[in-house]
């Protein structure tokens, strides 16, 4: 080796190893402006994720349990200054999240939380806890705790709540989540996000779980509706957040979530941000075309129109893995990029159009056309390879006959290394690149 490089590389090492030790990549610094967002299986993951399994088979595995996913999508129904955290992938849940670190009560108690922007409610597993993990929150050891009862406004506005038919008590409520079931009572407690602290923040507090699919420490809410993050912030965050989902190869918490219209990028195509009052804590938005390389393929117009009274059309999701088209939608499109790669094509899990990897020269760029916004997704964002690397598969499919089959989802694998801004005031979504692993 050249005696120059050599050095130099010793120099660096001692450099990296010098800004390594002085800095833990998986702690919050005291000055950290970011919350961030890691993958589960990520080396920062508190959930001890797997040594032996790639990171390409438990993409397979979290897509498949987007089946799930989409139900509980498709059946969701109307119900009565900046902080930024770091986001990393989910992946040890296998249901294909990302979650962020909070804090809740007095003195506050750390957890990661799934965010997921079609949920409004937040929820965590508290003492006593059946068929939770280990990890709880204990109402009695928070000074700032206080419990809900049938008589407050935000009682009615839970999914699934029961109260008594005469005088009060506590406002429970049973909900499903992609597949599995839980049992709750509405609280009330601080919730402390990076520097920020939201005094009296009402969430579910989980009795009791049937099922795999709830996240082991809970859930923030990032929808439209009363009871999500953005309704209870009240003027905080004005409406607006963005967040940037690293890859799920990502190991440490290098996503982040931005609260609020500050610090938010200032150069960012848009698309109008679609209300359905049937479903409002969708973030539904007009999917006008795809393209596949150069072609424009050819999509009747109702499959992609949005309509609220059947609850057609697209949604950007952060809980669904991969992107799923109504069947007629995803065959045009999976057709068309076929045509544009040399087979023979296998299956893999949920992906129908996989290929030998010496052929991924010739995979073309599928663009996504929305009104006003034309997002060409990289690469990375359109492939998955088979865990021994001799396969490509492209990383869409038909949403499940078994579900209400009218609503095309942009999932979080087409979403990764993506600056992602909602802005439910003016009504808008962002889209811009933005490296975040």
């Amino acid at each position: 080796m050249n005696i120059k490089l050599a050095t130099a590389l010793i120099l660096w090492s001692v450099i990296y190893r010098s800004k390594s030790n002085a800095i833990d990549p998986c702690a919050s610094q005291a000055d950290d402006t970011d919350l961030n967002v890691i993958p589960i299986y990520g080396k920062c993951s508190p959930f001890n994720p797997p040594k032996t399994d790639s990171w390409e088979n438990r993409v397979i595995n979290m897509a498949s349990k987007d089946p799930a996913r989409m139900n509980y999508l498709s059946t969701l129904l109307a119900q009565k200054t900046i902080s930024s955290a770091p986001i990393a992938s989910g992946q040890a849940f296998n249901i294909g999240n990302y979650v962020v670190r909070v804090k809740i009560g007095t003195p506050g108690q750390l957890f990661f939380m799934v965010l997921d922007t079609s949920t409004d409610e937040a929820f965590a597993p508290c003492s006593g806890c059946i068929g939770c993990s280990s990890t709880t929150f204990s109402p009695n050891s928070s000074t700032s705790y206080g419990p809900l009862d049938c008589s407050v406004p935000q009682c009615g506005q839970v999914r699934g709540f029961s109260c008594p038919a005469t005088g009060s008590g506590a406002c429970s409520f049973n909900q499903t989540y992609a597949g599995s079931s839980f049992s709750a009572t509405l609280i009330q407690d601080s919730l402390r996000l990076s520097t920020d602290v939201i005094p009296t923040y009402s969430f579910g507090c989980i009795s009791a779980i049937s099922g795999s699919s709830i996240p082991a420490q809970g859930l923030l809410g990032l929808g439209r509706g009363p009871l999500s993050l953005l309704s209870q912030s009240g003027s905080l965050y004005s409406g607006v957040f963005s967040y940037c989902l690293p890859s799920f190869k990502s190991y440490y918490f290098s996503g982040s979530l931005k609260l609020g219209p500050v610090g938010q990028p200032k150069s960012i195509r848009t698309t109008p941000l679609l209300r359905n009052p049937h479903r409002p804590s969708l973030y539904y938005v007009n999917l006008t075309g795809i393209s596949v390389g150069r072609v424009h393929v050819p999509l009747p117009y109702e499959f992609l129109a949005f309509d609220p009274n059947t609850g057609s059309g697209t949604i950007i999701d952060s809980g669904t893995v991969i992107t799923r088209f109504v069947e007629p939608v995803y065959n045009a499109v999976r057709d068309e990029f076929r045509k544009q790669v040399t087979g023979p094509f296998s299956s893999l899990g949920a992906f129908d159009t996989c290929f030998v990897k010496t052929y991924e020269t010739l995979a073309p760029a599928i663009t996504l056309r929305f009104t006003d916004l034309n997002l060409t997704l990289p690469m990375e964002n359109s492939l998955i390879h088979s865990s021994s690397g001799s396969l490509a598969c492209l990383a869409m499919a038909a949403a499940p006959s078994n579900v209400n089959s009218v609503l095309n989802v942009i999932a979080n694998f087409q979403q990764q290394n993506l600056r992602v801004l909602f802005d439910t005031v003016n009504n808008k979504v962002g889209i811009a690149r933005e490296l975040c692993n």
